[in-house]
């Protein structure tokens, strides 16, 4: 293989069979659980990395069902998203996702900087009931549940919530173990259609882990619930902070 088709070629890893194709990703009838709880501020500043700044004590916990996803497949993840602002701006600091699917796994950490690990999500409804889990092997480190469709929800709400940015912290290391590449990373969603938004009571349990530590970030009390549907296009990323630039 010549230099120039090494080149042409090497958007992802393996070069000759990528574990992703190139975009634009688009996902249809992706669903979200989204519980919004309050949290311990000193457990926050402990994780939200600089320039980011807290804006109150709140973590979204989601878990995301994606049955068609452009060269993803089908698959569900779960994780935290802390609410901050840069330079002013409202937006979500991305700061844990477990998935069961390498290809997302490996197309979020190499091209977005999406801080995902494997883990076996469910998103589904028993009865009357939409509930979330998340498994780390064979122990079960979160729960959420709501009552299924109680009420409309704000449409207007939950799609300002998916037209603010979203900010990654992307690290990728030298062949030496030093950071080679550590960004602030930002992207948006885009083209999105909602296709149904609704609200209920809620409950939420998250549960030690050395190795998903999403019960840092402790559960004070439950500020809201969302559930919703919507096709989305997943829109790549661009730097706004180089972290090893301003060392």
């Amino acid at each position: 293989m010549k230099i120039a088709d090494v080149k042409a070629n090497a958007f992802a890893m393996p070069l000759t069979s990528p574990a992703f194709p190139r975009g634009p990703y688009r996902f249809v009838n992706r669903e979200f659980l989204v519980i919004t709880y309050r949290t311990d501020l000193d457990a926050l500043r402990a994780v939200v990395p600089e320039p980011l700044e807290i804006t109150e004590p709140l973590v979204k916990y989601e878990f995301i069902r994606m049955p068609d996803s452009t060269g993803f497949g089908d698959y569900t993840e779960s994780g935290q998203v802390i609410p901050v602002s840069f330079r002013g701006v409202h937006g979500g600091y991305v700061h844990s996702m477990y998935l069961n699917d390498h290809p997302p796994i490996a197309g979020g950490r190499e091209l977005w900087g999406f801080p995902k690990k494997l883990a076996s999500p469910v998103l589904e409804t028993e009865i009357d009931t939409l509930v979330g889990t998340l498994d780390y092997g064979k122990v079960r480190v979160a729960k959420a549940t709501m009552g299924f469709k109680h009420a409309e929800a704000d449409r207007a709400a939950v799609l300002a919530s998916l037209a603010a940015p979203n900010f990654l912290l992307k690290i990728i290391p030298h062949v030496d173990g030093s950071p080679r590449i550590c960004e602030l990373v930002r992207y948006f969603t885009t083209d999105v259609t909602l296709k149904g938004a609704w609200t209920g009571p809620a409950a939420l349990e998250l549960h030690s882990h050395a190795l998903a530590p999403v019960a840092e970030l402790p559960v004070l009390k439950i500020e809201s619930a969302m559930h919703f549907i919507t096709d989305l296009t997943l829109g790549l990323g661009e730097v706004v902070y180089d972290y090893l630039a301003e060392a």
